[in-house]
């Protein structure tokens, strides 16, 4: 049997579950998918109004758009308020940075070209990277799930009045009863593999697996299991949990993710022992 010869792989993706399921069985694996998160629009979103009456009047150099979904949410939720086309009219005015290729294909939807583009792994890192040198000192961030403090610390450090501008947050899927499922199979060590395609999945695993009283065990098989990071953002709150995963895909790509994982068995010893960490 190929790949992952018939291991037990858990995934906590949620809008591609389907997909992911289907990519770990062609791999060999055994797989169990339990979406973990869904996106919830902020209640009343007066901060991306107000964003939108500075950013119409011209009180931003330069705007940084972090995700694909977040770009298009805050298209539609401007379009409730001001003409369809304001928001893309705006930013056609000022220069505007985005994250990684969903955001500019968004930004492209609207007949727009980013200034500029950070590279992969498209990370905070790469942001703050390809924006140095820049002039621009008022400048507006829309944010997406999870804070980008390192982000918004490092423009400010160099002297840049940063406006955050929250789109769209995090919360638990509303049927949480895969991910309770999840979290306790995890706790009694009867997965091999895990992976991991955002940071999200992991803050989201550990607050149901701690309100079920079973946080400790279940970090301490995860931490046993071949772990895998769609990249170094998601690395990073893996690594905030004592997490540490043995492999990042050569491009932060599910399929690359899924495919990689399977490729590398020797990450995970089968005699009953687990390295904690072999590198990324």
């Amino acid at each position: 049997m190929a790949g992952f010869a018939g291991r037990r792989v858990l995934a906590l993706e949620s809008r591609r579950a389907a997909e992911m399921e289907v990519l770990i069985r062609k791999q060999g694996g055994e797989p169990f998918v339990a979406p973990s998160m869904r996106e919830v629009p902020l209640e009343g979103n007066e901060e991306a109004f107000a964003f939108a009456e500075r950013l119409f009047a011209g009180q931003f150099d330069l705007v940084i758009l972090l995700t694909g979904v977040g770009t298009r949410q805050l298209n539609r939720l401007l379009a409730t308020r001001y003409a369809e086309d304001a928001f893309a009219n705006a930013l056609r005015g000022i220069p505007v940075a985005v994250r990684g290729p969903k955001p500019a294909a968004a930004l492209r939807e609207l007949g727009i070209t980013p200034a500029v583009i950070a590279p992969e792994p498209n990370t905070w890192r790469e942001l703050l990277a390809v924006l140095e040198g820049r002039t621009e000192r008022r400048i507006a961030v829309q944010e997406y799930g999870r804070p980008s403090a390192e982000l918004l610390d490092g423009l400010r450090a160099r002297g840049a009045e940063v406006t955050r501008v929250r789109v769209y947050q995090w919360d638990l899927p509303e049927d949480t009863g895969p991910l309770h499922e999840a979290a306790r199979r995890l706790a009694t060590g009867e997965f091999e593999v895990v992976l991991f395609t955002t940071a999200i999945q992991m803050v989201h695993l550990a607050r149901v697996a701690r309100e079920m009283g079973i946080e400790e065990a279940m970090l301490a098989n995860l931490r046993r299991c071949q772990v895998g990071s769609i990249g170094p953002t998601t690395s990073e709150a893996l690594e905030e949990f004592g997490v540490h995963p043995l492999l990042e895909p050569s491009h932060p790509k599910m399929g690359l993710l899924v495919k990689e994982a399977a490729e590398n068995p020797e990450n995970l010893v089968t005699d009953g022992t687990f390295p904690s960490f072999l590198g990324n």
